[in-house]
């Protein structure tokens, strides 16, 4: 594939009909503008790329810019649309939900909306879920409450059968409301319904609260994560500096990458450390995390610590690698075994130790203002595209615009923290903590 088709999204056709909006194709009459498929943007911003773009005249790398197009694929009077949400929860999901609704059928008059329940099991049938029809009056209240209306499940369905439930129940779009599992399952979805010239357009709507996907600017329920987070890590300083040397643990959802445990770091910046997957530390030596914790309650004499779930499995002893339904590695509790190795270490120095898990609490969460608003705007522009026709991709939001990017692309690898960029040096400045820990 030439470099500058790289985000070229996939069609199932070319459009036959009007959109039954009422929108405009003229600049300056204050009605927004319907958009075009030549409406792209460009992906690297960067002088060094413009300037090469220059020499070689080369057209550099673009995005398709996300929207309502004025043709349109499907016959609304005729269409069917789906929604599934899978993997664990997150801020947000019921806004989504609510958004691609509404959006269907006052934007489209779009009337047979099919509800999947618990993920991918409600599209096999053995599995007894059924689908429920949902409507503006069942989802209108969603958004006020966390977790997920329709339920969840881990792990995959066999494609063929999925893709079967999706032809028989006559459905022409899937939203799939998911992480990195869920994003592959819908492009297997759609690369079996391209293997059947089935006309069905597939679309993923990015969520994980660990905002680990690659490309995007940030995955809805991220911003919602580290809210939640904050009043927790504000007392859990209460807490530590309520004893002598007295320590608090706070370990938050970060799988593979840190950025909630970091953006909850600055949002209170009262945490001492964050220790992050992306980063290897060593408890022991003169410059290890141990070390630096000593340094710490000899001067302030207390510490709050913010660990992701994902840190530090280096230091625990190999085992057997155990993943779970999703094909996530199960981590082994960093926060637990923080706690025993500073108790085993401080003997001679009285401290006191507690430990706050609050993920649960965290993931569960109704959407914040903020997050509330970019979930409407992504469920509206996952219903533009996938009317348009296009399929396999998700409506995201990179370099601040809203845009459509194929799901092959996003899900090659997990977005982590730079160690070296700016964001995590801020980390390192309002902690206070050695740039290398061991």
């Amino acid at each position: 594939m030439d470099k500058k088709d790289r985000f070229q999204i996939e069609k199932l056709g070319e459009p036959q009909f009007k959109s039954p909006l009422q929108l405009s194709t003229v600049r300056g009459d204050k009605i927004f503008n319907f958009v075009d498929d030549k409406d792209r943007l460009v992906f690297d911003l960067s002088l060094e790329q413009y300037k090469q773009s220059l020499s070689t005249g080369e057209e550099p790398m673009c995005l398709d810019k996300a929207g309502p197009r004025q043709e349109i694929f499907f016959d609304p009077k005729q269409t069917t649309a789906a929604i599934v949400t899978c993997g664990g929860l997150c801020p947000g999901i019921n806004n989504v939900i609510r958004g691609v609704v509404m959006a269907l059928h006052y934007f489209y008059g779009i009337k047979r909306i099919i509800g999947i329940p618990y993920g991918y099991e409600g599209l096999n049938p053995e599995k007894g879920h059924g689908l429920v029809e949902l409507t503006p009056e069942k989802v209108k209240d969603i958004h006020q409450f966390g977790g997920t209306f329709l339920g969840s499940s881990r792990g995959g369905q066999d494609v063929s059968t999925m893709v079967d439930t999706l032809v028989e129940n006559q459905v022409n779009m899937l939203f799939a409301i998911g992480g990195d599992g869920t994003l592959k399952g819908v492009n297997a979805i759609g690369e079996e319904i391209q293997k059947r010239n089935a006309k069905i357009s597939v679309v993923g709507i990015p969520k994980t609260i660990d905002n680990d996907i690659d490309l995007i600017d940030e995955s809805f329920g991220f911003e919602t994560a580290f809210d939640v987070a904050s009043p927790i890590i504000r007392d859990a300083h209460n807490e530590a500096t309520g004893a002598y040397n007295g320590i608090c643990i706070v370990k938050l959802m970060g799988r593979d990458s840190g950025f909630i445990a970091a953006s909850a770091a600055l949002a209170m910046p009262v945490v001492n450390f964050v220790l992050i997957p992306e980063m290897d530390f060593s408890l022991e030596g003169e410059n290890g995390f141990l070390s630096a914790l000593k340094k710490r309650l000899d001067r302030k004499k207390h510490a709050v610590i913010v660990v992701a779930e994902g840190a530090g499995q280096h230091l625990f002893e190999q085992k057997t690698e155990v993943k779970d339904a999703s094909g996530n590695i199960k981590h082994s509790d960093i926060g637990l075994f923080l706690k025993q190795k500073i108790a085993e270490n401080f003997t001679k120095t009285p401290v006191t130790i507690k430990y706050i898990d609050p993920s649960y609490i965290v993931r569960s969460a109704p959407a914040n203002s903020s997050d509330s608003v970019y979930c409407s705007r992504l469920a509206y522009h996952a219903v533009h595209g996938a009317m348009a026709g296009k399929t396999k991709f998700v409506a995201c939001k990179v370099n601040n615009k809203y845009v459509y990017v194929p799901i092959s692309e996003v899900t090659k690898k997990r977005k982590k923290i730079d160690l070296e960029g700016e964001f995590w040096f801020s980390v390192l400045q309002s902690t206070g903590q050695p740039f290398f820990l061991g």
